[in-house]
């Protein structure tokens, strides 16, 4: 097993008790750079969250915390730590900085990421239960990585941009429910969302795959996101695939007429419907590595005696009648004819 050598820290910003640094491990013989955010709720007595984000191709890991994935004030107020680790140069591809390596090389950052979870988690109290990833076109398709190859210790990653090559997902060693989000454009010229050329999986497989492993409903539940801004020349949907294993889920946001872009209210350029650093959180903290935290699911086959009826069924608000344990809005139908309708756990 590879292992960490040293460990170097270089403080840039301090505020209270909020750290923004960089630190260094040197790794696989390589010197590897990542930021590091401790928010100001940490406490030594509380396990705490990770959220990895990943820059793109090509990119950096300052640039993407400051002008896409800028997660620290959620981190704030959530309480999560953040790691933003970069890529090193690929000497097959012009030196660009890429998590995954064109031929021929040997080079795996999954080993890396490995790595940065013992470090911080040797030196801060880590929820090891709640580590996510995510991560923006190179990125995202690390982030797929990480949840087939690292999944004992990833809890469930976004891909805001991010394809998946064919192949991707026949060595995973799956052990646990793993939520997943996708997040993409179906005019994206980079990572095409039904790509035609046989390089990458349609994100229609991406998502029947996960959904497929976590065994949800097959069909997800559809809803329009509302079309704040005009001017962007995009909508999005969102499909959620629910009442998986633990109650995990597995969501789409399917931005319409959108690019290779990180969607934000403030961008000048991308979908400004969505902001994908909320949609990414509000997501991935739901969920822990048994599932939806606090899935107090209930039986529906069970048979109620109240009142001297009894439960025929359980039913979707379109009729179809559910057989498995439920997160989700259901109508109860009873031998008398009566009907409830409420939120079930």
């Amino acid at each position: 097993m590879k292992k960490i050598l040293s460990l170097f820290i270089i403080i840039i910003f301090t505020c209270s008790s909020q750290e923004l640094t960089t630190e260094s491990i040197l790794f696989d013989g390589n010197n590897r750079e990542f930021i590091l955010y401790i928010p100001q709720s940490y406490s030594e007595s509380t396990p705490t969250p990770i959220l990895f984000a990943f820059h793109g191709g090509s990119g950096y890991a300052d640039d993407f915390m400051n002008y896409e994935a800028d997660f620290r004030s959620i981190s704030d107020t959530a309480g999560f730590i953040l790691i933003y680790p970069q890529a090193l140069e690929d000497p097959n591809d012009d030196n660009s900085t890429n998590w995954l390596h064109k031929e021929p090389t040997d080079h795996k950052d999954i080993f890396f990421v490995e790595e940065l979870v013992n470090v911080i988690s040797n030196k801060y109290n880590i929820d090891l239960g709640r580590i996510y990833a995510c991560g923006y076109s190179l990125g995202g398709m690390f982030s797929y990585e990480l949840a087939c190859q690292l999944n004992h210790k990833i809890t469930g990653v976004a891909s805001v941009a991010g394809a998946a090559f064919l192949g991707a997902f026949g060595s995973c060693e799956l052990s646990h429910p793993t939520a997943i989000l996708t997040i993409n454009g179906t005019e994206d010229g980079t990572h095409p969302y039904d790509d035609q050329n046989g390089w990458y999986f349609p994100v229609s497989e991406i998502n029947s795959y996960w959904s497929t492993y976590n065994n949800t409903d097959p069909d997800p539940i559809i809803s329009q996101v509302e079309d704040i801004s005009n001017s962007d020349g995009s909508t999005v949907e969102r499909y959620s695939w629910i009442n998986g294993d633990g109650c995990v889920q597995v969501e789409e946001l399917k931005i319409i007429n959108g690019g290779h872009d990180w969607p934000s209210p403030i961008s000048s350029w991308g979908n400004q419907d969505i902001n994908a650093n909320l949609e990414i959180w509000n997501f991935l903290s739901k969920f822990n590595m048994d599932g939806l935290i606090n899935c107090n699911v209930t039986n529906i086959l069970e048979v109620e005696n109240s009142n001297n009826k009894k439960l025929i069924g359980f039913f979707d608000l379109n009729g179809k009648k559910l057989n498995k344990k439920i997160n989700s809005i259901a109508i109860k139908i009873f031998d008398d004819g009566s009907i409830e309708k409420k939120y079930y756990k």
